[in-house]
């Protein structure tokens, strides 16, 4: 069954550009001059396996009927009537403006399925442009790039569900969710099985790591021996691991090991940890390395700390289980002692293994793939605020000075790692240690274990911020 999208939006929010992109050709003119559509225009298009139909309209404009602007805004008006569909565009590096409250007013008493989008995401201003469009009150935004490509996976999966039978599977189209092939890997909203897992394997010079990484490949291919910082220069290795029914194609770092910084003297071991951080910066999943004679050690949480605040999913191996004689309680041991000096990841998995034995190697790779999935996941908003509503009744937040901080709502725009954004009043008084709370709420309410949790706070401005107090 086929159907019919319009594109709504006020002037220069990339409303034509969307509509290149979704027909796959440059019918419409596109100039960053405000107001260059005038008619409306309609095209075939594609999104993954689905085709229909799409307008591109005028920008809305509050004008007199009789003038150019009120004729072009009538013409935009028909397409609404036209459509089964709207895509309603903001410009998430504007942020939202009066126009966009009153237009989406308009949309909204149109009663049609309503997809809104935050144009433009891209960058730090257009991400924090597109937490402004859930002030809109339609419905959680799409991040989107319709000049970079970026968004259309999540655009695909919204008209899914705005249009269900129009978009029904038929027939031909039974394989429909097999193909689909997500747009933007970068925004994280979804685990794509089709690339290789990148994963780093970093830690103190001489914990094993190079050892470790043959193992798993079955070949001597990086050099090992009994000295320190053998390895230098951040190698990568593309391999398949296989157990059960479980294949995932991976990509695997030996990375030079990290002293202290005082202790780093010599250019080229600059040089090397240098990469090593490099490494750690575009890994999804880290793997910190640990010596288990000497587990610990401040550098290893330097490190770990290090791999946290890059937002990276971390695992901890704790290497040369061979030579621990009592494992029961030293494993208990180090697994208490992760809670209490790494409170940032708490729940973080620790895996004895053994590099120079293959102990261990099945188990660490589990939780790795374990650890991708949570720092892939995201949840919905109406989870996150029944969860928010009860956390709020029970613990509030602390008032400043006597006022009250009120905390509205709370969503999740994108995950790896898992990103939180709360909204309300007087946010920026918020205590860290109820941030800290929240963060831990979050993380055993939702299983988000051995992930950074992200939180930022968007509040309202003040109207009477700078007045003076009359007297």
């Amino acid at each position: 069954m086929t159907f019919t999208v319009a594109i709504i939006g006020r002037p220069n929010v990339g409303k034509s550009t969307l509509f290149n992109r979704l027909v796959g050709k440059k019918l419409a003119l596109v100039d960053d001059q405000p107001g260059v559509t005038r008619d409306r225009r309609s095209g075939e298009a594609r999104l993954g396996d689905l085709s229909f139909t799409v307008i591109d309209t005028a920008g809305l404009e509050e004008s007199a009927a009789d003038s150019l602007t009120g004729r072009m805004r009538a013409q935009t008006e028909s397409a609404i009537g036209e459509a089964d569909a709207i895509f309603f565009l903001m410009d998430a590096r504007v942020g939202v403006t009066p126009e966009d409250r009153h237009f989406a007013a308009l949309v909204r008493r149109a009663g049609k399925p309503l997809m809104l989008i935050a144009n433009k995401a891209e960058g730090r201003a257009g991400e924090s442009g597109a937490y402004d469009a859930f002030s809109l009150g339609l419905g959680d935004p799409i991040a989107l790039s319709a000049e970079h490509g970026d968004g259309f996976a999540e655009l695909y999966a919204s008209l899914l569900e705005a249009l269900p039978e129009a978009t029904a599977l038929t027939g031909e189209d039974e394989e429909r969710a097999e193909r689909l092939v997500l747009a933007d890997d970068e925004d994280g909203s979804e685990l794509d099985l089709t690339k290789p897992l990148r994963i780093a394997i970093v830690g103190r010079p001489n914990a094993g790591k190079s050892t470790l990484i043959n193992r798993l490949l079955g070949e001597e291919r990086l050099l090992v021996g009994p000295e320190a910082g053998i390895t230098r220069d951040s190698i990568g290795v593309d391999f398949v691991w296989r157990k059960g029914d479980v294949e995932r194609g991976m990509k695997i770092f030996d990375t030079a090991g990290m002293r202290r910084r005082a202790n780093v003297q010599e250019k080229l071991e600059k040089l090397a940890v240098a990469d090593a951080l490099r490494a750690v910066r575009f890994a999804e999943v880290v793997v910190v390395l640990l010596d288990a004679t000497i587990p610990f050690e401040k550098q290893d949480l330097t490190i770990t700390d290090l791999a946290a605040r890059e937002g990276r999913a971390l695992v901890i191996g704790v290497n040369k289980w061979d030579l621990i004689a009592d494992k029961g309680p030293k494993l208990i041991e180090l697994r208490e002692e992760a809670a209490r000096l790494l409170p940032q990841v708490r729940g973080v998995p620790v895996v004895p293994v053994s590099g120079a034995t293959g102990q261990g190697l099945d188990e660490l790779m589990a939780a790795v793939l374990r650890v991708h999935e949570v720092w892939n996941r995201r949840i919905s908003t109406a989870k996150l605020n029944r969860w928010l509503e009860a956390v709020l009744d029970h613990q509030p937040p602390p008032a400043v000075a006597g006022r009250r901080i009120k905390i509205r709502y709370m969503t999740q725009p994108k995950a790896r790692p898992p990103h939180f954004v709360l909204f309300g009043n007087q946010l920026d008084e918020l205590a860290e240690s109820y941030q800290r709370f929240l963060a831990n709420g979050l993380r055993e309410t939702f299983a988000l274990h051995g992930t950074p949790i992200r939180i930022t706070m968007k509040q309202g401005e003040n109207p009477y911020a700078g007045r003076k107090r009359k007297r």
